[in-house]
C-alpha cells in the first residue's frame, strides 16, 4: 500500500511502545545468569555466552518496540496500517478496564496490537465493510491523547 508523501500528511500523534526499565534490567539480569551455566564447562564459555545471550535478547526487545503513529490520513499501529476514514470511533481504558478489554470482553476477531508492558489500551472501532475486524485494540502509555487524535477532524477530505 502507497503511503502518503510527508507534504500531504502530518503527524498528529506519535509514541513508541518500548520496555520499560524494569524488563530491560530484568532481561539482562537473566541473560548474565547464563555464566552459571557455562562455567562448569570452561571459564571462557562464562564470559562469552553471556555476552552473546545479552546480545540476541537486546536484539529481540528491540523488534518488540512498537509505533503507534496517527497522522490525519492514516493511523498505524506496529506493521498494520489504516486509513482514517475507517475509524468509527476510538475509547481509552484505564488499567482495570484495558484488563477487562484484553480479557473476557475481547472479541476473537479483533486486531491486537498489545505489549505486556503497557497497561492501558484504546479500542479503535473500525467501519470498513470489507474488513471483517470489528475493532483494534492498542497498548498506549498515552490513551487520552490517543482518543483525542484519532478524534480530531483532520480526517483526510476532498479538497
Amino acid at each position: 500500500m502507497a503511503t502518503a508523501s510527508p507534504a500531504s500528511s502530518s503527524t498528529l500523534y506519535s509514541e513508541r511502545l518500548s520496555p520499560s526499565v524494569g524488563w530491560w534490567i530484568t532481561v539482562l539480569f537473566l541473560s548474565a545468569m547464563t555464566s552459571l551455566l557455562a562455567l562448569p564447562l570452561t571459564q571462557v564459555g562464562a564470559v562469552v555466552v553471556p555476552l552473546v545471550v545479552g546480545a540476541a535478547v537486546i536484539a529481540w526487545m528491540r523488534s518488540l518496540s512498537t509505533p503507534i503513529v496517527v497522522t490525519d490520513q492514516t493511523f498505524v499501529a506496529g506493521r498494520a496500517h489504516i486509513d482514517r476514514t475507517f475509524i468509527a470511533g476510538a475509547t481509552g481504558h484505564d488499567a482495570e478496564q484495558s484488563f477487562a478489554q484484553r480479557g473476557h470482553l475481547l472479541d476473537a476477531r479483533a486486531h491486537l496490537v498489545l505489549r505486556p508492558w503497557v497497561k492501558t489500551v484504546v479500542r479503535v472501532e473500525i467501519d470498513d465493510p470489507a474488513d471483517p475486524t470489528p475493532y483494534w485494540l492498542v497498548s498506549t502509555r498515552r490513551p487520552d491523547a490517543l482518543v483525542s487524535a484519532l478524534s480530531s477532524s483532520a480526517s483526510p477530505s476532498a479538497s
